[in-house]
């Protein structure tokens, strides 16, 4: 890959063994260079320069802290839990315009950092026994002080592909996409099944396509809230479309021409492609050959 996929890149030291050792933890906690990114409930806050913002801990600030990592100069970069009551939405479209304003490394570390927040805050309490669980291991996970239970963060696996038919590929869209904008098909990925397993039922789900041949593309972590997408291509036995429409508007085959033009925004394009932070463009322009 060229360039990073949207939300990777971080050039951070996740700085495990820190995590793990409380004495570690503290001493990074009272480093005078540590800064902690300043977030609005799980979404960044722009700075002067309208990138991330980094100020120094307040030591007014009671809520827990969470270790990001060490920067490239060993200063600590920490974020904090959500106020308590904090408005946690995992689909606003607030930051989806903000974005534009982060570098590629910042929307990396800013993804990684909304995700640990929004995991947090839905998961104050124990799966096992329901008692208020704290923080431990540097943020990196919640002990249950009842019964000992122990959770950590967790990531959805997303599978996303294109599906090819002699020099074609499909794209469909979803009735809360813009007006002409077309993706990826996309789905999560079941208990009981390979990544290859969920390309093929999700194509055939939504629609009604048998696939084979299904190969690994490149993958994003996605923050909206905590996803792994998994990019994948597959050939279709058959272009005949059967679309489940509770999931799928409407879907078509397009070819290399037509994907060009529409990554190139030109006004002939038969439909809109998605923006650059995601894996679902990037999986077009490597299939177009751009």
């Amino acid at each position: 890959m060229p360039l990073p996929l949207g939300f990777t890149g971080a050039r951070l030291d996740r700085a495990d063994q820190m995590r793990t050792n409380e004495a570690a933890f503290a001493a990074a906690i009272a480093d005078p260079r540590a800064t902690c990114l300043t977030l609005d409930g799980i979404d960044f806050v722009p700075g002067a320069s309208g990138g991330l913002l980094w100020e120094p801990l307040d030591p007014a600030d009671d809520r827990a802290l969470m270790l990001l990592g060490i920067d490239d100069a060993g200063a600590p970069r920490f974020v904090r839990e959500a106020a308590a009551g904090a408005r946690v939405d995992a689909r606003t479209r607030t930051v989806m315009r903000l974005l534009p304003l982060l570098s590629a490394e910042e929307a990396a570390l800013y993804g990684g950092a909304r995700s640990l927040v929004d995991w947090h805050a839905r998961h104050r309490f124990c799966a096992v026994c329901g008692t208020p669980t704290d923080l431990f291991r540097g943020g990196w996970g919640r002990r249950c002080g009842a019964c000992g239970a122990e959770h950590f963060p967790r990531v959805d696996p997303v599978v996303i592909m294109l599906a090819e038919f002699e020099d074609r590929v499909l794209v469909g869209r979803q009735g809360g996409f813009p007006p002409g904008f077309f993706s990826a098909l996309a789905g999560f990925v079941e208990p009981g099944e390979s990544l290859e397993e969920a390309v093929a039922r999700e194509l055939f789900e939504e629609a009604g396509i048998h696939v084979s041949d299904v190969s690994y593309v490149a993958s994003q972590p996605w923050p909206f809230p905590s996803s792994l997408m998994i990019g994948c291509r597959a050939v279709a036995k058959d272009p005949a479309l059967t679309l489940d429409t509770t999931e799928i508007e409407a879907a078509m085959w397009v070819d290399r021409a037509e994907v060009r033009a529409a990554l190139a925004s030109d006004m002939g394009a038969p439909f809109l492609a998605p923006p650059s932070l995601a894996i679902a463009r990037y999986l077009l322009e490597d299939w177009a050959g751009l």
